[in-house]
C-alpha cells in the first residue's frame, strides 16, 4: 500500500468523541464473524460502553488510518493503571522493571488495534502500532492482551518483539489472552 494514499491521524480523547461512530463501525463490520458474532463480551453495544469510557481515561490516544478519506482501521490505548486489576492478576510473571514503569505511568495500554478484513495483510496495522506509541515518548513501555487464539494478531506481536508475561482474562465471560509487554527500544 503505498505511503501517499494511507493518512494516519492522531485524537485525544475530545476529538476521538467526534468520530465515535465510525470506530464503532469498524469495530462491528471486524467482530462480526464466528467466534464473536454471537458472544456477549464482543457486542457491538459492550464495545461502544468500553470506547466511550476510555475516552476520558488518562492519555486516551487513538490513531486512525484512512484510505481516500474511508477509515480503514485505527488503534487505540490509555496509561496502564499500576493498580489495573488484569496486571496486577499476574503477579511475578511482570519484570520488576515493568512494574516500576507502571507505578511511574509509563506504560502504554493499547487497548484495541483492528484493520479493515479488506485492507489486511497490507502493513496498515503495523504502520498503526508504530504511529501510536512512536508518539508516547514517556511511556516507552507498551502492554497490550491478546486473544491467545487471534491470529495473525498474536503472531504479528510475537514479531514486533512483544513477550508473553501470562494468561488472563478480563471477566469471567472473556476469552483467554496472553499479557504481553514490549520493553523500550
Amino acid at each position: 500500500m503505498a505511503d501517499i494514499d494511507l493518512a494516519l491521524q492522531h485524537y485525544g480523547g475530545d476529538a476521538a468523541k467526534a468520530i465515535a461512530d465510525e470506530l464503532i463501525d469498524t469495530y462491528a463490520e471486524i467482530y462480526n464473524v464466528p467466534p464473536y458474532a454471537d458472544d456477549p463480551f464482543f457486542s457491538v453495544a459492550s464495545y461502544a460502553d468500553r470506547l466511550h469510557a476510555a475516552f476520558t481515561m488518562t492519555g486516551f490516544e487513538t490513531v486512525t488510518a484512512r484510505l481516500n478519506g474511508q477509515l480503514i482501521g485505527y488503534v487505540h490505548g490509555v496509561t496502564l493503571p499500576a493498580d489495573k486489576p488484569w496486571w496486577t492478576s499476574l503477579g511475578d510473571a511482570r519484570p520488576a522493571d515493568a512494574q516500576a514503569a507502571a507505578k511511574a505511568e509509563e506504560i502504554f495500554w493499547l487497548r484495541e488495534l483492528m484493520v479493515r478484513p479488506a485492507h489486511t495483510n497490507h502493513g496498515v496495522g503495523r504502520r498503526l502500532h508504530d504511529a501510536v506509541i512512536a508518539g508516547r515518548r514517556d511511556q516507552p513501555w507498551t502492554a497490550l492482551t491478546c486473544i491467545i487464539d487471534n491470529e495473525p494478531a498474536h503472531g504479528a506481536y510475537l514479531r514486533w518483539g512483544y513477550q508473553i508475561m501470562g494468561r488472563i482474562k478480563h471477566a469471567p465471560e472473556s476469552p483467554v489472552y496472553d499479557a504481553m509487554l514490549l520493553r523500550p527500544a
